[in-house]
């Protein structure tokens, strides 16, 4: 049963536009102001990272809108739509963007591409930015509480059936436009809402291309909004639902989008990612690096057993024999055991790990031929990102290592200081140095 805190005759998405465009920038607490600031440079770092890669390239010549919205990095104007896309792909494209910890999904890549491009478009200022990505990053992070998991389990990529909402909603709010209008948006939102996980079998490139598909969605969503377009009011609890359609076996969390709307800031969980792959893998990875620094010799490993969260298994773990041998440096970026193994030998999982060349290193994958993983059922995933390793040596040695959190979660996030060295990291990495505009 929905408990409806609104009116009578008030749907969820209506409720929950009410609470969220009711929002002015004052109200925000400086935590969630601090957050959106942080995703918009790193995410700004990260379109300069990929703005050389051939799926870039490919995208952006793909496209033929024109017009004066800017794709970081690249001098050509972009239609609003087109800008959109390519920053949205070009944040996720080397996976070392924000995530949510409690309930995993990314965020940023979906909403400040699209939430920008409206400020672009139509001349908002800066505070009408800040306004719009704090409550598309809300809008995503409590939509993604409302079934996780389930999504997944259908097959679909959360980022691209929910990120046109968070889109949506961002746009709205920066457009300043009203609570109808921004329930409409939602509602038109449903439709356009696509993107299956079909990319883990070979590590296609179709996951880059979802956040980017998402935010054009959703700025479209508002603009269409803005013209009063007729969309469903129940689009959340109708009989043909988004959560139905999408989540069938789910028992929807509607709660999420009533209690403590434009109150309570789920984003402020949103944390930053320390290495550029799998947000999952990172502790694993973790103590990899320290089995290194003790001086362990690869050559007497003779296995590596993980206890892991059952939620992991799908998605990092399996096909175990695929993942011991990734054919792609983006595959690679799926497989638990590669980035382990690369981690050990090379004290990092960065942007300069997951080449193509490299996943064919014999020492590496002679080394995650040995990684397998055991359930834990008493793993904290999803509410915390764990890692564990049970090696046993050759001579009958076993050492057992921990990590007990996500370096950059909340439980030990990112300083301000470490984050503006990934952005010059980045931003390097993508062909320019620290001086602004120097190449």
């Amino acid at each position: 049963m929905i408990e409806n805190s609104g009116t009578a005759d008030q749907t969820l998405s209506e409720i929950f536009s009410d609470k969220l465009s009711g929002v002015r920038l004052a109200q925000l607490p400086q935590k969630a102001k601090d957050v959106a600031v942080n995703d918009f440079m790193d995410v700004a770092g990260l379109c300069v990272t990929a703005r050389q890669k051939e799926y870039t390239r490919q995208l952006l010549n793909g496209w033929d809108g024109q017009g004066d919205c800017t794709a970081i990095g690249h001098a050509r104007g972009l239609d609003s739509a087109g800008a959109a896309l390519i920053n949205g792909v070009a944040i996720h494209g080397e996976d070392f963007d924000d995530t949510l910890e409690g309930a995993p999904i990314r965020v940023a890549a979906m909403v400040i591409p699209a939430v920008l491009a409206a400020c672009e478009r139509f001349g908002r200022s800066g505070k009408d930015l800040l306004l719009g990505i704090v409550i598309g990053l809300e809008t995503i992070c409590r939509m993604n509480h409302v079934a996780p998991g389930k999504i997944h389990k259908q097959c679909f990529h959360p980022v691209g059936v929910i990120g046109p909402f968070g889109a949506a909603a961002g746009v709205c709010a920066a457009l300043q436009l009203s609570n109808k209008q921004m329930a409409t948006a939602l509602g038109i939102c449903a439709s356009l809402s696509s993107g299956i996980i079909e990319y883990l079998s070979e590590g296609a490139w179709t996951k880059r291309l979802h956040p980017g598909w998402a935010a054009q969605s959703g700025l479209r969503a508002a603009l269409f909004a803005a013209q009063n377009f007729l969309a469903p009011r129940k689009v959340f609890e109708g009989p043909h639902n988004f959560f139905r359609a999408f989540a069938p076996t789910a028992d929807p969390k509607y709660k999420y989008l009533i209690e403590g709307v434009g109150e309570e800031w789920m984003m402020e969980r949103i944390v930053f990612k320390p290495y550029a792959c799998g947000t999952m893998i990172h502790p694993y990875i973790d103590c990899m690096i320290r089995l290194a620094k003790q001086g362990a010799d690869s050559d007497q490993i003779v296995d590596i057993e993980c206890e892991t969260g059952e939620g992991l298994v799908h998605r990092l773990w399996e096909p175990l024999a695929d993942k011991h041998t990734p054919p792609t440096g983006y595959a690679a970026k799926f497989s638990m055991p590669w980035c382990m193994a690369v981690g050990f030998f090379e004290g990092d999982a960065g942007l300069n790990q997951f080449t193509d060349e490299k996943v064919k290193k014999p020492e590496i994958l002679k080394l995650s031929s040995k990684i397998h993983y055991v359930i834990d059922p008493e793993n904290e995933y999803p509410d915390n990102y764990s890692g564990h390793i049970k090696v046993t040596f050759r001579d009958g040695t076993v050492k057992e290592l921990r990590q007990p959190h996500m370096r950059g979660g909340v439980k030990e996030p990112l300083t301000r200081d470490e984050l503006i060295a990934k952005f010059f990291s980045n931003v390097a990495y993508g062909g320019w140095n620290r001086a602004l505009g120097e190449k």
